[in-house]
C-alpha cells in the first residue's frame, strides 16, 4: 500500500491551515492510500558523517512521497536527499516563498507580469540610506505604483503608493528586506482571479473582488464567487505553474488594460476552503491523481 505524508507548519495548526491536510488525507483513504498528517517539528533533521539521515519523533517509517504543505525549505531538501519525491519541490517551494525570484523566473520565460524592478539589497543597520537610486528606480513608472516585498501573505505586504513621500516613506521602513517596484494595474483594482492548477489540468477557478482596497484577498475581507477561466487565462496559469515548477498551486491572474490576463503571482502553499466552498471541487483529488500517475509511471 502506498504510503505517504502531509507535511504542515506545527506553529500554523490552525483550522485554515490544516484543512487542506485533511482533504488530502480523506481522498487518500477513498483511493486506498495511507496519508499522515506530520508537523514539521515532529521531524529531526540530522546531518551526519554517515550523511543525511530524517527520523519521525514517533519513529515512524519514511513515506512513498509527500504533499509539502509548508515553507520549511531546509525540510524539503532533506526529503528530496533521502530520494523521496517531494511536491511542491523544495525549489519550487522557495522560488515561491520569495517573490523576487518568483518574478525572476516568470520574466525569464517571458510571461505577461506587470512591469517589475527590484530593488538594490541593503544590509540593515546602514548608517546613511542614499535614497537616490530608489528615486531613479521610480522613475520607470507613473503614479501610483505598488511595492511589494518579497516575502509576505494574504496581501499584507504589498502597499499602493502614491506619491514620492509615500514611497520614500516606505522603502525608509522596508530598506533592508527584498522587495519589488511594481507597475500598477489599475484595471485590475480590486479583483483578480484565482486559478488553482493541478498536474497539467485546472481544477477550479474563483474570482475575487473588493470595493474598498486595491487588493483582492480574501484574507482582507473581498468577495469570492465561482468563476469559469478562459482558455487564454487556463493556459497562462498552466504555464506560469510549469514555469516555478509547481506540481499544484494557486495561480493569481489580474485583467490587464485589453482584458488580457497578467499573472500577479503564483502561491505553492494556496488555501482551498474557498474553492471548496463556492466550486465544490475537492482539489486533494487531482493532486493524488497527478503524483501517482507521475510515482507509477
Amino acid at each position: 500500500m502506498m504510503n505517504g505524508w502531509v507535511i504542515y507548519n506545527g506553529h500554523l495548526a490552525g483550522d485554515a491551515f490544516l484543512q487542506f491536510p485533511e482533504q488530502v488525507k480523506k481522498t487518500g483513504k477513498q483511493k486506498n492510500i495511507k496519508i499522515e498528517l506530520v508537523a514539521n517539528n515532529h521531524l529531526r533533521n540530522k546531518l551526519t558523517n554517515d550523511g543525511i539521515l530524517l527520523e519521525h519523533i514517533k519513529g515512524w517509517e519514511l513515506p512513498s512521497f509527500v504533499i509539502f504543505h509548508d515553507k520549511d525549505i531546509a525540510l524539503a531538501r532533506q526529503l528530496e536527499l533521502l530520494g523521496i519525491p517531494v511536491y511542491n519541490s523544495a525549489q519550487s517551494v522557495e522560488l515561491c516563498d520569495n517573490k523576487v525570484l518568483m518574478y525572476q523566473q516568470l520574466a525569464k520565460n517571458q510571461l505577461n507580469i506587470p512591469q517589475t524592478v527590484i530593488a538594490p539589497k541593503i544590509f540593515a543597520n546602514t548608517s546613511a540610506l542614499d535614497l537616490e537610486p530608489f528615486i531613479q528606480l521610480a522613475e520607470s513608472f507613473s503614479y501610483p505604483f505598488v511595492i511589494k516585498e518579497g516575502f509576505g501573505s494574504f496581501g499584507e505586504q504589498v502597499y499602493l503608493v502614491h506619491n514620492e513621500k509615500e514611497y520614500m516613506e516606505k522603502v525608509k521602513q522596508i530598506y533592508d528586506r527584498p522587495f519589488v517596484l511594481q507597475e500598477f494595474i489599475e484595471s485590475s483594482y480590486g479583483k483578480d482571479i484565482r486559478i488553482f492548477v493541478a498536474g497539467d489540468m485546472v481544477a477550479a477557478a474563483l474570482q475575487r473582488s473588493s470595493a474598498t482596497d486595491f487588493r483582492a484577498n480574501v484574507h482582507l475581507g473581498s468577495n469570492v464567487e465561482k468563476y469559469e477561466a478562459t482558455l487564454q487565462e487556463a493556459e497562462l496559469a498552466l504555464k506560469a505553474a510549469k514555469a516555478v515548477g509547481a506540481s499544484y498551486c494557486g495561480v493569481d491572474l489580474l485583467f490587464g488594460r485589453d482584458g488580457e490576463p497578467v499573472v500577479c503571482e503564483v502561491n505553492t502553499n494556496a488555501h482551498v476552503a474557498n474553492i471548496l466552498k463556492h466550486t465544490g471541487v475537492n482539489v486533494a483529488e487531482p493532486i493524488l491523481e497527478h503524483i501517482i500517475s507521475e510515482i507509477t509511471q
